[in-house]
């Protein structure tokens, strides 16, 4: 009969040593094989949808066409656009109108008021007690906005140079918001300013 050979008190703790050893790492490896088991799968992560803004309406003007146009009334354009493009929304100017008194290139601003064909204005008495200047305005109003070069002249103390500096200021600033921006205008002084500012509307 085979017969296991005497061991030594230190060769026994050597095998229990090892034995130890190797329960040890089978308990790690089946703790972390039981651990990758449990637990649960990680959710997809969807991408977040993507939306598009719906494109922004155009900017609008709204100008009154008055006068004598096959259509007058109130017509909202486009940002940017011209006086030609106003008279051309209310069907034109009448057969035998003029727009030679219109700046047909400048540009639209909100609330204006365009009028084509307007009557000539009202000029001073020629008598020297008025004191007037011949063809002067002496009654009525002009619209500062619309006005050209020459209705400006026709203002009392306004000249041929005034005329275009105002018609300059207006086309580098836009609209006059009110007759006072008048004296923003250079060489509009204050005495000058209240001659003329009856005869002025916006």
């Amino acid at each position: 009969m085979f017969e296991f050979p005497q061991l030594s008190d230190v060769q026994r703790r050597a095998i229990y040593l090892v034995l130890a050893m190797a329960m040890a790492v089978g308990a790690i490896f089946f703790s972390l094989a039981h651990g990758n088991a449990a637990s649960p799968a990680q959710p997809s992560i969807s991408p977040m949808p993507t939306y598009s803004l719906p494109p922004l309406p155009p900017a609008l003007v709204v100008v009154d066409v008055a006068g004598k146009v096959k259509h007058p009334g109130i017509y909202k354009l486009p940002q940017g656009s011209r006086a030609a493009n106003a008279i051309k929304a209310a069907g034109g100017a009448l057969k035998g109108v003029s727009l030679t008194d219109i700046n047909l290139a400048e540009l639209l601003t909100d609330g204006q008021q365009i009028i084509v064909g307007a009557p000539a204005v009202s000029t001073a008495s020629k008598s020297k007690k008025s004191g007037a200047s011949k063809g002067k305005i002496s009654s009525g109003t002009i619209n500062i906005n619309t006005a050209t070069v020459a209705q400006f002249e026709q203002l009392p103390g306004i000249g041929a140079v005034m005329a275009a500096r105002i018609l300059a200021y207006r086309t580098a600033h836009g609209a006059f918001a009110t007759i006072d921006d008048l004296t923003k205008v250079s060489g509009m002084g204050k005495s000058k300013f209240a001659n003329l500012k009856n005869f002025v509307r916006i």
